[in-house]
């Protein structure tokens, strides 16, 4: 079986690689190696790679920097998303794409089922939203959230970073969601895309949280495993005492109750997943 990973030295791509089943044969690119935007340069790298399969797992993703570049944002999250998609289909390939929580303006208050009204509140999520529809029907999409891996720019490592510098941290504590552990999040792609489901889904790890609980949690466990020395204070704030360029969703914890029966079974709690990113950094720094 041979694939196509777009993005892969992203924390999504380079899991998508380190979990392939062994008859896997993966083909990578990242910006440096394939400009996605460029449909010609993207059907030349499909018609000689012949993919079985093909995961999108590249994506603009400065959420704040989008509002005043969304030209860039809609190039990468949109247009590069239906060139893959027309690709796909020129090779017959199978095409999985990931997207975002951000498509949801969090108001609802309830977990987001797959077939919830879409309501962007940014350029991020509107560009998103708009690369699902070019993904085309026979696409599985998977939507996703406040994703962390070992690697890359993260939460979790920007948060380890400041308790180890700061003799405070301020965190917002009005915005609910779920983390999501990458290598769990590229397993569950491999499973969903090798049979064969198509539309959309979502995953993330189990549970919900604020910010703010996310680096309570992130701090408590990694005192426990000596990666920090001091307790510093977690200041609780709220989305307007922190104002960003982009509007974020208050609520996008996402509903997974129809991908944890695709999968055979819910994935770890987020809690449990966070718990084993601390001992992979202990391990290898």
């Amino acid at each position: 079986m041979k694939v196509l990973i777009l993005g892969g030295k992203g924390q999504l791509g380079r899991s998508l690689a380190a979990t392939a089943p062994i008859n896997a044969e993966i083909v990578s690119h990242d910006v440096d190696t394939l400009d996605v935007t460029d449909p010609v340069a993207v059907r030349a790298v499909t018609r000689d790679v012949r993919p079985d399969l093909i995961f999108n797992a590249a994506a603009y993703t400065a959420v704040d920097k989008a509002e005043s570049d969304e030209a860039a944002a809609y190039a990468v999250n949109a247009t590069a998303v239906g060139n893959l998609a027309a690709a796909a289909h020129d090779v017959g390939a199978r095409f999985t794409h990931v997207s975002t929580d951000f498509v949801f303006d969090g108001l609802s208050g309830l977990p987001y089922s797959p077939d919830a009204p879409t309501a962007p509140l940014s350029v991020y999520g509107r560009t998103k939203l708009a690369g699902e529809v070019l993904a085309g029907e026979d696409a599985l999409i998977v939507r996703t959230a406040w994703v962390y891996a070992l690697t890359g720019g993260n939460f979790v490592r920007s948060m380890l970073r400041l308790m180890s510098e700061r003799p405070e941290v301020r965190v917002v504590a009005d915005q609910f969601g779920t983390p999501t552990y990458a290598p769990g999040l590229a397993a569950a792609l491999w499973t969903l895309s090798i049979n064969g489901f198509t539309g959309v889904h979502h995953y993330t790890d189990a549970g919900a949280c604020s910010w703010y609980d996310f680096a309570v949690a992130i701090q408590e466990e990694a005192l426990g495993a000596g990666l920090l020395n001091d307790d510093v204070p977690v200041i609780p704030i709220n989305t307007s005492d922190y104002p960003t360029a982009a509007r974020r969703p208050h609520f996008s914890v996402l509903d997974k109750t129809s991908t944890f029966a695709a999968l055979g079974g819910p994935t770890p709690h987020w809690r449990a997943n966070l718990r084993t990113l601390i001992a992979e950094i202990k391990t290898n720094g």
